[in-house]
């Protein structure tokens, strides 16, 4: 089973007064190129968050989004900033008495101020939170992984369609090939009779047209082409069907076809087959497309 790279899961876990939601997006790219964005209380589980999609996903850009609410008593703390609000305090009664003014700073007025009042996490069971968002990462992965599944299933379904089509032309031309060498030394008699009169043309006998013949014969020959391309199609078929991770392997097998069509091309000599190479690169090219978003 193959997998699309593009793909969207989203999860969300309770556990007592305890809230993790994770969603997870990810798009095409040639490595697995994790983003995390969450809160600071979970900076000890980074790594083993990247270990666990790295994992499962194994390609793709994937962005991770976490949130995190605990609303259980004594969760958080208050702390103040005594150096800080002490600072403060001196300054103010400074300008009061500088100024000639009446110092009227109240406690709550002081409490307003920039970082006299901190709220922080009190310390927490890293263990028990690494459990709690591990789990519901997982569940966010499952959900992604689904989704990946069917748009995979979609692409590899499309693509084997373009690797019949390529074999269908493949075919064509490979009953095409012969034909060019049969038209090549028809023309070449049917020239040499409108260029030589009788009495000259033994001067060009049987022999030199065989000789021609066999020179252009070997130039245009494609039956090794034609060879390669029927493995190559086979093993896509082989690859697509049973392996996961597909996309390398696909990558560098559509490379290899596209090599032995414009080889084919470029040797055939004959309208007709470069008409068909043509549509052969087209479907080539479109398949390219749709192999860079496969696991």
């Amino acid at each position: 089973m193959a997998y699309s790279m593009t793909g969207f899961g989203r999860a969300e876990k309770i556990f007592g007064n305890r809230r993790y939601t994770v969603e997870l997006k990810s798009v095409n790219s040639r490595f697995c190129d994790i983003s995390v964005r969450m809160p600071k209380i979970f900076n000890f589980a980074d790594a083993g968050i990247r270990k666990t999609v790295q994992e499962t996903l194994i390609r793709g850009k994937v962005d991770i989004y976490i949130t995190f609410e605990d609303t259980s008593a004594g969760s958080t703390e208050v702390v103040l900033n005594d150096g800080l609000v002490t600072a403060y305090s001196d300054a103010l009664a400074r300008i009061a008495e500088a100024t000639g003014r009446q110092d009227g700073t109240t406690a709550a007025r002081l409490a307003m101020l920039p970082d006299v009042l901190i709220t922080r996490q009190k310390e927490v069971d890293e263990d028990q939170l690494g459990d709690e968002l591990n789990e519901t990462l997982k569940a966010a992965l499952g959900g992604m992984q689904e989704m990946r599944s069917v748009e995979g299933a979609n692409l590899v379904s499309d693509i084997i369609d373009k690797v019949n089509e390529l074999e269908k032309i493949h075919s064509e031309i490979t009953e095409r090939a012969p034909q060019v060498v049969v038209e090549y030394r028809k023309r070449l008699s049917d020239r040499i009779d409108e260029l030589f009169a009788d009495n000259n043309k033994a001067f060009y006998d049987e022999a030199r047209i065989t000789a021609e013949v066999a020179v252009f014969a070997d130039k245009c020959a494609i039956d090794e082409e034609i060879k390669r391309l029927t493995s190559h199609f086979a093993q896509a078929k082989r690859i697509l069907a049973v392996d996961v991770t597909v996309g390398k392997k696909m990558d560098f097998l559509i490379q290899e076809i596209n090599r032995e069509t414009n080889t084919i091309g470029s040797k055939a000599n004959d309208l007709e087959i470069t008409n068909r190479v043509m549509l052969m690169k087209n479907i080539i090219e479109a398949m390219r497309e749709q192999i860079q978003n496969l696991v």
